[in-house]
């Protein structure tokens, strides 16, 4: 039997797949505890988002599933489609009437009556769309001109089409992973460095130039001196964490999401979990994106192929930098994004997005070397 064929018979990676399920769980019925007085009170109907959500694990499942049946490397054939249909989807958000403005942002593309965020698909193609062209260009990485100036183009205008929505977390994050697969594929120090440069003044100025932003900064540095505008949503995610002590309220007995905490399906599920699970709960949490990580980083190590490897190394950069945002977010270590916490939030663009991650990341780690 050859070698190949003995990669084609190994089994996925099992701890990989059992986190992702207990995260699944978890936030399902996370989500129902959350949302069913909101849903209540909108809807008429408590269960509503937990009914829309257990489409979403569904539909995520049976995604993930057939993911890991086609070999990853065919995937290549979508990386130039995959960047090219971001890029024009990010264009049609913009266009009045298919975009939908939530919150201040025009983030969500309507097609016949369905809507789905845009920057979710966005991060995985251009994950895709790196790990192909680098692992193409492996003898070529350290000419700037040839190994870095188009991926680099191609980033800055997908950065530009997502910061006119705007969603600064989501612009951040597209850079983080160039930066991080453009290192991994052997760049030259001082093209990064340089990349750093142009990016993190970037970055200030339009922190600076954009008010809001500036409040979250503020807020985050000091939430009690406007307590009840700018700083209100971090405090009262400061109460779920105080009242929860070590092992909580118990599972539907929070206070916070009886309309005190915003978005407490979402953006704050974990200031719920941490209120009625405590703090066993949320490290049990911490743990669980922890052992994700480290697998999806192991899977990257043992790939097969440099595709492979920088491709299941985003896809898990992806996960780790959301989830770290949005815990760090929720916890007052860092200012507040606006980012879900993946697997846990309600969402089915992100939910979807995510399990077509972990189809990925379990399709390499089948044909590991």
């Amino acid at each position: 039997m050859s070698a190949a064929t003995k990669q084609e018979e190994k089994s996925p990676d099992i701890i990989l797949l059992l986190v992702t399920l207990i995260l699944v769980t978890v936030g399902t019925v996370m989500i129902y505890s959350s949302s069913s007085i909101i849903a209540l009170e909108k809807f008429g109907d408590s269960r509503f988002f937990l009914k829309k959500q257990i489409v979403f694990v569904f539909l995520g499942m049976l995604l993930m599933v057939l993911i890991t049946k086609v070999p990853y490397e065919h995937l290549k054939k979508l990386a130039y489609p995959g960047l090219l249909l971001a890029i024009v989807l990010l264009v049609l958000v913009l266009i009045p009437g298919m975009g939908l403005k939530r919150g201040g942002a025009t983030r969500w593309l309507n097609v016949g009556g369905l809507s789905f965020q845009v920057t979710e698909m966005v991060k995985i193609a251009m994950v895709l769309f790196l790990a192909h062209f680098w692992a193409r260009k492996t003898n070529q990485i350290k000419i700037f001109h040839r190994g870095v100036l188009f991926p680099l183009l191609a980033c800055l205008l997908v950065i530009f089409l997502v910061l006119l929505e705007p969603d600064f977390g989501a612009a951040v994050i597209i850079a983080a992973i160039l930066l991080f697969m453009l290192c991994i594929s052997g760049a030259r120090i001082r093209h990064m460095l340089f990349l750093i440069l142009m990016f993190l003044p970037a970055g200030v100025l339009l922190i600076l130039f954009k008010g809001y932003r500036m409040a979250r900064l503020t807020a985050f540095l000091d939430p009690w001196k406007d307590a009840s505008n700018t700083g209100f949503q971090i405090i009262q995610s400061f109460l779920s964490f105080g009242a929860g002590g070590t092992f909580g309220v118990g599972i539907g007995d929070g206070m916070q999401k009886l309309f005190y905490l915003p978005e407490p399906h979402t953006d704050f599920i974990l200031s719920i979990i941490a209120e009625e699970s405590g703090f066993i709960g949320v490290t049990i949490v911490i743990i669980m994106f922890a052992l994700f990580v480290v697998r999806g980083f192991m899977i990257a190590l043992k790939a097969p192929d440099l595709f492979g490897t920088l491709l299941a190394a985003g896809l898990t950069l992806i996960v780790a930098l959301q989830s770290f945002v949005n815990i760090a977010g929720v916890m007052g270590l860092i200012p507040l994004k606006g980012l879900v916490l993946p697997f846990l939030s309600y969402g089915g663009t992100a939910l979807l997005m995510s399990m077509t991650s972990v189809g990925i990341l379990l399709n390499i780690s089948s044909h590991a070397a």
